[in-house]
């Protein structure tokens, strides 16, 4: 007889490989159906995954996409946890990420420079 392939929670293992903080808030992004397990969207948190299953969140601003290659037995460090997946997700380039939005000008414009803005914007005052 073959042994049953090994298990465990799928809120456990994300939260063993660091993807979230807590396993709390693991179980909540399942439950709310952000995570897909193998392309089944998955509601569970209690779901069960092993090696080779293939998950996809989002993940701050960017969508994961993750194999599993084995099963943790704890939450250690980073080096470890990351050897937990196969990270299949296309790589994040200083490109991608937009810059942040800034004034143009030195700091934060005064009350006089907001009214001169605010001006231009609506149009002289007939």
């Amino acid at each position: 007889m073959d042994a049953p392939a090994a298990k465990i929670r799928l809120d456990k293992w994300l939260w063993q490989a660091r993807f979230f903080k807590t396993r709390t808030l693991s179980a909540k992004e399942i439950g709310a159906g952000h995570v897909r397990v193998n392309g089944a969207r998955i509601t569970k948190p209690a779901q069960a995954v092993g090696p080779g299953d293939v998950l996809t969140f989002a993940q701050a601003a960017r969508v994961r996409v993750v194999r599993i290659v084995e099963l943790g037995t704890r939450r250690g460090p980073a080096p470890e946890a990351q050897a937990l997946y196969d990270d299949l997700s296309d790589p994040v380039t200083q490109d991608s990420v937009p810059p942040a939005p800034k004034y143009e000008g030195k700091g934060r414009p005064t009350k006089r420079d907001r009214r001169k803005l605010d001006l231009n914007e609506s149009g002289p005052l007939d």
